[in-house]
């Protein structure tokens, strides 16, 4: 999906991909520990006891920490549909094909006609897209196809290479067509960075739920993405996945909050682990003896247990968690590798192989309209939704 972690637009991406190889001034190396430290603006707890180590603002891009590469949350109040499944107020004033405008509450991102990201490829990292409402049609150069949307998650290990697009057909003509998901990048160890590319669906019916409730009856619910807890046991992640490795202790969790709810976060297994809680939707929430406000992420010891209590408003966190693989990472655009003599190598690679080719007469497919939701797999495997 993005590709602006090192700023690179789709139009010169492609002029870069069709062209000689980069020379080393092209790339940018990013090793893990400076990349991932905390931002100018964190502002750092003092005491030793506190679980809270550091708090910022959530910009464009959420910051994260080794194994995670980025979050991009995208959440576009997309109007009725047109004909071709686009708005249908029209795009007039837009950067078409580099509209990250957000004008009227949404983007076209990459989409010329429907919003999304067109064909593009990847090596080296996955991308875990958790959707909460709208849908996504996906395209990819081994022939694979899916929608997915309100609720599924789509885990796509692109490891040795492939194309895929990502796009946001909007449905419905007689009411508005809400997008709102994550999409992590989630990087991959040296060891298995040319793993063969793969997904795994996991449809919303599927995905485990914990439920809490505090001394007061108040409600916590907990999406469990990656990571067991309590009772809820995740879908096992793709095999290549560092998440499969049992001492990863990855975990993806949404959390929903009930007014003044209190909830506590069990420890990690090390204090080793990165574990950061992003908090994306109410108006306060306390986190140990620390308060963050809307919008703001705290980096959190993960050894310690982490009692949250919400504020007044429904509220909604992200968390994210896991050992860092403790690689060096060089990263340009859709590349992310151990070194820039690798980089240039993913460059030179798709530039001879196109990582498969693209088997689509259109660059930004969608599938047609009333289509459910659904997967047809490279190996020709087929499944649908439970819900359809």
């Amino acid at each position: 999906m993005l590709f602006t972690v090192d700023p690179l637009d789709r139009r010169t991406l492609l002029r870069a991909l069709s062209s000689a190889p980069l020379v080393a001034s092209c790339g940018r190396v990013d090793p893990a520990p400076s990349r991932n430290a905390p931002s100018a603006l964190a502002q750092h707890s003092t005491s030793g006891g506190e679980v809270v180590k550091s708090i910022e603002p959530l910009g464009a891009l959420w910051r994260t920490r080794d194994p995670f590469l980025f979050c991009a949350h995208h959440n576009d109040a997309y109007p009725i549909a047109n004909g071709a499944m686009g708005p249908a107020n029209g795009l007039a004033g837009r950067d078409i094909g580099q509209d990250f405008s957000r004008r009227d509450g949404w983007s076209m991102y990459h989409g010329d006609s429907v919003p999304g990201f067109p064909q593009h490829p990847h090596r080296g990292f996955e991308t875990v897209t958790v959707t909460r409402t709208g849908l996504v049609d996906h395209s990819d150069s081994l022939g694979a196809t899916a929608r997915y949307g309100e609720g599924d998650v789509q885990w796509l290990t692109a490891g040795a290479g492939i194309q895929h697009a990502e796009m946001f057909p909007l449905l419905s003509s007689a009411r508005d067509n809400p997008l709102e998901l994550f999409q992590l990048w989630l990087n991959l160890p040296r060891a298995d960075k040319f793993a063969d590319p793969h997904f795994s669906m996991f449809w919303s019916d599927n995905i485990p739920n914990h439920v809490a409730l505090d001394g007061d009856g108040r409600r916590t619910e907990v999406t469990v993405v990656a990571g067991a807890l309590g009772a809820a046991h995740p879908l096992a992640p793709p095999p290549r996945s560092w998440a499969s490795r049992p001492r990863s202790d990855i975990a993806i969790w949404v959390l929903k909050m009930a007014p003044n709810a209190r909830f506590s976060l069990p420890p990690a297994s090390s204090s080793e682990v990165h574990r950061t809680l992003y908090f994306f939707r109410g108006d306060s929430m306390r986190v140990g003896e620390r308060s963050l406000a809307s919008r703001h992420m705290a980096e959190l010891h993960a050894a310690r247990e982490a009692t949250l209590v919400n504020g007044s408003a429904i509220g909604e966190a992200l968390l994210l968690q896991g050992r860092p693989i403790g690689e060096p990472v060089a990263q340009r655009g859709p590349f992310v590798m151990n070194s820039m003599d690798e980089i240039r190598q993913a460059y030179s690679d798709y530039q001879r192989t196109r990582f498969g080719g693209w088997p689509w007469s259109d660059t930004d497919p969608v599938h047609p309209r009333d289509q459910g939701r659904f997967a047809v797999h490279a190996n020709g495997r087929r499944e649908r939704a439970p819900r359809g």
